[in-house]
């Protein structure tokens, strides 16, 4: 009976393992990590490897009042505060992971009653067995039970060490993006931050610009009175005036938004951004180091987390691929039982245990198994068009960062020659209205000029150190 009982469980086992192997083979995909060597617009050095990324933001931002901010903003702002919980969750999702590839143990406890019917092959077995005194069983049978019980999914096919992986993996993709979203909003603040400086200096020339055309227009109005202008000269100066003055009041409340833009990535309410409004125009952008494309693998956090992702769709598909493979599981439980509490002590009779295994594999419907193999798969292609996309942007951003910088310098060294020349003229054209050589439109042309000129030229300098502070987050900087 025993050869007979090892024949059968044999003739199973190899029944499912045939059937498992009538699965799917898992696609192989190629990841191709290769990037140009240079950028396209990169003046560095061939030879150059040198990354500013490496700086650390608080060595890279010399402005005190900026990095006061950036701390502020590390401690209350919403989003980087939602991207650490997604950590802690993924963290916990790596110990339910865990979890599952331990054996599950647990302690059971339980008392209750039966009453069979006499004339039922068990009622009727308790009757007619000759019993001996004192040992009858109860015709309402109690039930009094204490044990442990055990259940393991033996991991044959790695199934529940690939889910872990994943799960592993997956955590270290959310570290990757917080550190990306970290990079994004120190960029930010340091961007807005800039910009604020820039609308406070435009702010000042609109106002220095209006003085200077009140006093044109008081000598206009003096003129007119000696008869050499006119009343059109006047409405001409004074439509000047009042138009600086509206510019002023748009200037004021962009410089209100501003702030409260920085107020918000802080996570507080309104109130003022303190900061040095002075020599705005003689900031310096920081020289900049972008190394070689290669490094952009290693230094940019969303490319990291996008190979991460990658890395745990893989694991994905190869569990759902031991899904087609048998699970062997094994039960076991020890403990006691009686129907008489005072019987729970008598050892070994009220001693209950047992140990099971079992071997299952789908046979049948399996279209479950498919769909969610098949879903795998579609995620795993989904996860290396990202993870190419992802590489091929962080590329072109760099390229173009460099580009923009080499032209805002050149744009920056002619707008600073304009400005020079039209303020120049600026004392020119009024000497010669004064003398009657010029007439009005001229001076009216010749301000209105150097006053776009000079806002423009605030402009420039802004896109300069904004282009600075996008290339140094875009190469992988600002998370450290």
């Amino acid at each position: 009976m025993y050869k007979t009982r090892s024949r059968y469980i044999l003739s199973a086992g190899i029944c499912l393992l045939a059937i498992s192997c009538s699965v799917p083979k898992i696609a192989e995909l190629t990841d191709n990590k290769s990037v140009p060597a240079t950028y396209s617009s990169d003046n560095n050095s061939a030879g150059d490897i040198t990354s500013m990324s490496a700086i650390r933001w608080r060595n890279f931002f010399t402005d005190t009042n900026l990095v006061k901010l950036i701390d502020t903003a590390l401690k209350n702002n919403q989003e980087l505060n939602i991207t650490l919980q997604e950590i802690e969750i993924a963290g916990n999702e790596i110990l339910a992971r865990k979890g599952e590839i331990l054996p599950n143990v647990g302690l059971q406890a339980g008392a209750g009653f039966e009453k069979v019917g006499r004339y039922t092959s068990q009622g009727a077995g308790d009757a007619s067995t000759d019993i001996k005194p004192g040992k009858k069983v109860p015709d309402v049978l109690p039930d009094y039970m204490i044990g442990l019980y055990a259940h393991w999914e033996a991991d044959i096919w790695k199934k529940l060490r690939n889910a872990k992986k994943a799960a592993v993996t997956r955590y270290l993709s959310t570290v990757e993006g917080k550190n990306f979203v970290l990079t994004s909003l120190i960029g930010e603040i340091a961007n807005t931050y800039y910009e604020l400086l820039a609308l406070d200096n435009q702010l000042d020339i609109v106002r220095q610009n209006i003085e200077l055309q009140k006093n044109v227009l008081e000598i206009v109005k003096v003129q007119k009175e000696a008869m050499r202008a006119t009343e059109l000269a006047v409405q001409k100066f004074q439509a000047e005036v009042l138009g600086s003055q509206s510019l002023e009041y748009d200037i004021i409340q962009k410089i209100k938004e501003t702030e409260n833009t920085i107020n918000l990535l802080l996570g507080r309410y309104p109130q003022e951004i303190p900061r040095d409004k002075s020599n705005f125009l003689a900031l310096v952008p920081q020289a900049v180091q972008s190394g070689i494309p290669s490094q952009l693998l290693a230094n940019r956090p969303d490319v990291r987390q996008a190979e991460l992702e990658l890395a745990a769709a893989k694991l994905d598909v190869q569990v759902a691929h031991a899904a087609f493979y048998p699970s062997l599981g094994i039960s076991a439980s020890l403990g006691l039982q009686a129907f008489n509490p005072s019987y729970l002590v008598k050892l070994p009779e009220s001693m209950l245990y047992s140990l099971a295994g079992d071997l299952a594999a789908p046979l049948i419907n399996r279209s479950a198994i498919k769909a969610e193999f098949n879903s795998a798969n579609a995620r795993q292609l989904q996860a290396l068009y990202n993870y190419q996309r992802t590489v091929l942007n962080a590329y072109l951003e760099v390229a173009n960062q460099l580009s923009k910088i080499n032209n805002l310098d050149s744009s920056y060294a002619l707008k600073s020659q304009q400005v020079d020349a039209l303020t120049r003229s600026i004392d020119i054209s009024n000497d010669l209205f004064k003398s009657a050589h010029a007439d009005y439109l001229e001076v009216l042309m010749t301000q209105r000029d150097a006053l776009e000129a000079r806002l423009d030229l605030i402009d420039t300098k802004k896109d300069q150190l904004n282009a600075v502070i996008n290339i140094y987050r875009e190469l992988g900087g600002g998370w450290q």
